[in-house]
């Protein structure tokens, strides 16, 4: 009886540990998905920032030559 009695503690301990488990891969998937969208949205701010950043070269380049073309003058 006795060992009828430890088994069905230790099922229920496992019962317990899976319910937990599962409780915190919920948890993880969540946040992981946070994260994934945060990482989106930092991707679109990059792409945003190299764009200015090619405009703004642009920018001074043909300023530049503006100059350089006052100073041959």
């Amino acid at each position: 009886m006795e060992v009828v009695k430890a088994l069905e503690e230790k099922i229920s301990y496992v019962v317990e540990k899976v319910k937990e488990l599962k409780e915190e891969k919920g948890m993880l998937h969540q946040k992981i998905m946070q994260l994934e969208d945060i990482i989106k949205i930092k991707e679109r701010e990059i792409d945003q920032l190299n764009a200015d950043k090619a405009t703004v070269k642009s920018q001074l380049e043909g300023l530049l030559k503006e100059l350089d073309s006052m100073e041959l003058r």
